[in-house]
């Protein structure tokens, strides 16, 4: 799998967005090589992801996985969602350190 890491300089644009004729919000991030768009569900997985690593005082990772939830769910979620691995913080700190020294050759 291809790694591109992008500095807040290589974001040229967000643009976020409800389309006409849907109930939710997409998100445009136009990087310098190229536009990723992304659904509501994405980053609110990943808003969730940093509040609970960034705005907390002692965590430091978490690894949120794609499940098919199979219990009912409130009003509005998809039927996949991003949930949270269970003691993944040590799992998560090892991956993002590993390919962020893979990239540094």
């Amino acid at each position: 799998m291809d790694v591109k890491i992008y500095s807040n300089q290589d974001v040229l644009e967000i643009i976020a967005a409800i389309p006409e004729g849907h109930y939710h919000t997409r998100f445009i991030l136009k990087l310098k090589d190229q536009i990723i768009v992304l659904q509501e569900a994405t980053v609110a997985g990943l808003l969730r992801a940093f509040a609970l690593t960034a705005l907390h005082p002692t965590r430091k990772g978490i690894i949120l996985k794609n499940k098919l939830v199979k219990q009912e769910k409130k009003h509005g979620f998809a039927k996949y969602q991003l949930i949270e691995i269970p003691d993944s913080e040590e799992e998560a700190v090892r991956r993002v350190s590993m390919i962020l020294n893979m990239n540094k050759h």
